[in-house]
């Protein structure tokens, strides 16, 4: 049993690392820069462990059907992303990822070009990837996996203690600004922090899109004044017409 749970531990740390990994990729075509993703300091992103472990227990009885496999995994790591994104937003008073500018998004949270790749994603680890990792794992004898286990899981422990303080500083320098009556919130905020120490450059580095939800409701409340405006110049229009 003790040694089952180890295994699936050095799991959940090598799919973070390989997910970190993926997203300092995409960032490094996206902006040519080498950035140290996630919300933790160590190279990994939990959310991506966290999700392939979800894959495993709870499709991998659908391996049979390649489609249901597929579609099972992007309806699972989409609601997992959107409920990661809306948790986040409460807690930190700030939207660490916005897909809104994307096509097919749902609140910003999760859109139509990242929930494909999850079904692909999801399908490669548990056809490929998976079944590989578990080979290799099985043949480290158990007592190594046992030790390792202890020392991630403690180096873990000690990095989301490091890593949510300083996200709670900064959600604090963030309602600090915000009532200023500032518009700009989140510049004000990087501009602060930045200045700071690496650990808060760091995490400015890693989510730059990142947003205050006061500035994400006066987004939507421009957006909606400027579709009033529109309605309202095609209505004045026509009357205009009619009148001639």
């Amino acid at each position: 049993m003790l040694y089952n749970v180890c295994l699936y531990i050095l799991l959940f740390f090598i799919y973070s690392f390989l997910g970190w990994v993926l997203e300092v990729i995409d960032q490094l075509f996206e902006t040519k820069k080498l950035v140290n993703r996630g919300f933790l300091v160590g190279p990994i992103c939990p959310i991506y462990g966290y999700g392939c472990l979800l894959i495993i227990f709870l499709l991998t009885r659908y391996m049979d059907n390649f489609f249901i496999l597929f579609f099972m995994a992007i309806l699972m790591c989409s609601l997992l992303e959107y409920f990661t994104s809306y948790f986040m937003e409460k807690i930190f008073n700030a939207r660490w990822w916005d897909y809104s500018n994307k096509k097919f998004n749902i609140n910003g949270r999760i859109c139509l070009e990242t929930m494909i790749p999850f079904g692909i994603l999801g399908s490669i680890i548990l056809y490929i990837v998976n079944p590989f990792l578990i080979s290799k794992l099985t043949i480290i004898p158990k007592n190594i996996i046992l030790i390792i286990s202890i020392i991630l899981v403690v180096v873990y422990i000690i990095d989301n203690v490091i890593s949510f303080n300083i996200i709670f500083k900064f959600r604090n320098t963030m309602k600090l600004i915000e009532c200023d009556g500032t518009i700009e919130i989140t510049k004000k905020v990087k501009e602060v922090l930045f200045e700071k120490n690496w650990f808060f450059r760091r995490l400015i580095k890693a989510f730059p899109n990142i947003r205050n939800h006061k500035e994400i409701l006066l987004d939507i409340q421009r957006k909606i004044d400027k579709e009033l405006k529109s309605i309202n110049n095609k209505i004045n229009t026509t009357i205009k017409k009619v009148r001639k």
